[in-house]
């Protein structure tokens, strides 16, 4: 049965997406769950347009993500931290800590959920933070923690 999705399936399918599958499980799992409708005439011009829309916006989703790359990429971003004689932070840098002064020092907003730390930061000096605002786009930010 040739159907169009209205929602993302898993292993099936995204939203627009025309697929055929058994007629039992669209009959009892798919159609009554508002997943999916019967493909009819007006309904594939519609799942069309809902295909287009849904690719635009991934286009401008990875435009975006390029064009912060492009503006952060490479640049060094300064952390003050309490600090011990030794170079060793009282606490430790976050993701929350480096997204708070990449705002500060660039004045762009980066949220704290593409920001990726391999580990905890905890000693003064020069570190490397991975930000990935897009599946295929991701670049590198130099931290420097200094004494605060």
């Amino acid at each position: 049965m040739k159907l169009i999705l209205t929602k993302d399936v898993p292993e099936l399918g995204h939203k627009g997406d025309v697929v055929d599958v058994a007629d039992g499980y669209a009959r009892n799992y798919l159609v009554p769950q508002a997943l999916a409708v019967k493909a009819s005439e007006g309904a594939l011009r519609q799942a069309e347009a809902m295909r287009q829309a849904r690719e635009e916006a991934a286009r401008r989703e990875r435009e975006e993500a390029e064009r912060l790359a492009q503006s952060l990429s490479g640049a060094r971003v300064v952390v003050a931290a309490r600090s011990g004689d030794e170079g060793r932070l009282f606490g430790s840098i976050g993701v929350a800590d480096v997204a708070q002064a990449i705002t500060k020092f660039t004045g762009i907003e980066v949220d704290r959920k593409i920001i990726s730390i391999p580990a905890p930061i905890k000693e003064i000096g020069l570190h490397e933070v991975t930000i990935q605002p897009h599946p295929e786009v991701s670049f590198q930010v130099t931290l420097d923690v200094i004494p605060a």
